[in-house]
């Protein structure tokens, strides 16, 4: 189904709930995986997947469409992403690298993440990553979004989120480098 079938469905008070079901279907698998990037615990991601959707669902009647309905769903799972990880530093008073080290020990404990040590090494070099690069580098690298796409999400310039996958890169390469040297 199409974002404006969609809409439509949502916004005819006789089909919303239909609707929003379908959007759900449509999105959770991508909002998921989005917000596991960042966040690496899958309990969390979930939680933090379900309360997306309830923001979408409280809401969808302030969406104006003049952007793509997935490019305002991901601007509200990154939101939440960023608030989420915010609140856990601050709660714990953890300076980042704590935060750091406690989803570094949950990348390598938690049965919910696949992947050979190469991919490992590589959610391990995100994690050194400020938050708002990971979400960058996530999108344009994980997620394949245009420049444009990911600066509706963020409310970025095109030109700084250049900037910001680029020095992304040179930070992951990096640490990559160093750690194949180390291996």
């Amino acid at each position: 189904m199409e974002d404006k079938e969609l809409l439509a469905k949502i916004k005819n008070p006789d089909t919303r709930n239909y609707g929003f079901n379908m959007l759900v279907r449509a999105y959770q698998q991508r909002v998921y995986w989005h917000v596991r990037k960042m966040v690496i615990d899958h309990d969390d991601a979930d939680d933090l997947t379900q309360e997306v959707f309830i923001k979408i669902h409280r809401h969808i009647d302030t969406f104006r469409e003049d952007s793509q309905l997935f490019t305002w769903i991901y601007r509200i799972a990154t939101n939440e992403c960023l608030t989420f990880l915010d609140k856990k530093k601050r709660r714990f008073f953890l300076p980042i690298g704590d935060v750091e080290g406690e989803l570094n020990s949950k990348l390598d404990s938690s049965p919910h993440v696949s992947g050979d040590e190469i991919q490992k090494k590589l959610q391990k070099a995100l994690l050194k990553l400020p938050d708002k690069q990971r979400v960058v580098f996530n999108m344009k690298y994980f997620e394949d979004l245009s420049y444009e796409q990911i600066a509706e999400v963020t409310g970025t310039s095109v030109g700084a989120l250049k900037a910001s996958y680029h020095h992304a890169v040179k930070k992951i390469e990096e640490y990559l480098t160093h750690e194949i040297k180390l291996y």
